[in-house]
């Protein structure tokens, strides 16, 4: 028998996931774009004899990923978890250590952490960005200086939603207390700012290293598969030793440390190549849609999404928040009825059993975002017709 606390409950009316076909006469939550380009590039894959892990499109994608986020370096991993465990362990994260990591994220940010052993710091978001908290992240390491607590090992900033946090504040605290940053700009993909100390860059490009997903549901596509970056030629010489089995280049078979089968196959490098040369117009899509939506409810008594002067979204899963908690269900039932897809945001961290015992810096952001956020539509093929008929179903919950 389970109760209404219980994690494993599926919300009422949340019956789409990212990435998933909506059923007959349904819009989908976030599906993706595949169009005559990708199909011939897999075509092409396959016709070359190189189907796995070798092949000449996984290393095309690296060095064109590297030069669009901005990175000198890339390396192709398996899924976008994959990405962050090799980071983790590339700044020998282990046991005994300890890694600050946003509180309001997909539970993928912080299992890579406990796959190293490590125990997870969990950061609140702030209001604006929805993003790690500055201000609570130099508090805390700031209160551990003074008690002469051991620091972090390194901070795992995630970028969510789509939306850049506040990236050179997070910089500058960790600069202070000399603890490296990792991104996790798995779901940002194509956002940056273009104001401040960072103008110019992009997500995952700033941090000592950067990863990110190519999921089914995100903004680009490999029909899974991550990637690392990094301006350091020596960690990502690790990262792909570690990502290849860490065997020793021309030498038969000489593993000389753990390693992980995670490299990209070609057939997947193939599928993302076609789809980041495409980025600009699904980031453009995105941005469309997420404005419109914008002008839509702007009457309605719903919280929008995050828009800071100089922050760059993409708005990955476009989400809004409700007047209160108790709304979220029935919302969710309502689109439902209306073949609309729509899902709840995601379970704070410091409410999934695996982390409940984590160290905590605030937490009520992370749960008001929880128990009232939800992500509407926004493909970045989701037609106007379409568009036009969650708004219509979305005002109606209001009267």
């Amino acid at each position: 028998m389970t109760s209404a606390n219980d994690p494993t409950i599926v919300l009422a009316g949340e019956t789409h996931a990212p990435g998933a076909p909506a059923p007959a006469g349904g819009i989908p939550l976030a599906t993706p774009d595949i169009g005559p380009l990708e199909r011939a590039a897999v075509v092409d894959a396959l016709d070359s004899g190189f189907v796995s892990s070798v092949g000449p499109a996984v290393g095309d994608f690296e060095r064109e990923f590297a030069e669009v986020v901005g990175s000198r370096f890339a390396v192709a991993c398996s899924s976008g978890t994959a990405a962050l465990h090799v980071a983790l362990r590339v700044l020998d994260v282990g046991p005994g250590d300890e890694v600050a990591c946003s509180d309001f994220t997909f539970v993928g940010s912080s299992n890579p952490i406990a796959y190293q052993g490590a125990r997870t710091l969990l950061i609140d978001s702030e209001a604006d960005t929805w993003n790690m908290s500055p201000e609570l992240l130099h508090a805390e390491l700031s209160r551990r200086a003074a008690a002469e607590e051991p620091q972090p090992k390194c901070v795992e900033l995630v970028h969510v939603l789509g939306q850049p946090a506040k990236a050179d504040e997070i910089l500058d605290v960790c600069r202070q207390f000399s603890i490296p940053v990792i991104e996790d700009a798995a779901e940002s993909l194509g956002a940056g700012w273009s104001t401040g100390l960072l103008a110019g860059r992009q997500t995952g490009s700033v941090g000592l290293l950067g990863c990110f997903s190519f999921n089914g549901n995100k903004i680009a596509t490999a029909g899974g598969g991550g990637m690392v970056v990094t301006d350091d030629p020596l960690l990502a010489q690790r990262v792909r030793h570690l990502t290849t089995q860490a065997k020793v280049p021309d030498v038969g078979y000489l593993h000389d440390e753990v390693g992980y089968n995670y490299r990209l196959t070609n057939l997947a490098a193939a599928l993302g190549r076609a789809q980041l040369s495409r980025l600009t117009d699904f980031v453009e899509a995105k941005r469309a849609i997420a404005g419109r939506y914008d002008d839509a409810f702007a009457d309605l008594p719903l919280v929008l999404p995050p828009r800071l002067p100089g922050h760059d979204a993409t708005y990955w899963l476009y989400s809004v928040l409700l007047r209160d908690a108790a709304e979220r269900g029935p919302f969710l039932d309502h689109l439902g009825a209306h073949g609309v897809g729509a899902r709840a945001l995601w379970r704070p961290l410091h409410r999934q059993p695996p982390f409940a015992s984590s160290a905590l810096v605030g937490g009520a952001v992370a749960d008001d975002l929880f128990d009232r956020g939800v992500s509407l539509p926004c493909s970045t093929h989701l037609t106007g017709v379409d568009q036009a008929r969650v708004i219509d179903a979305v005002r109606s919950y209001f009267g």
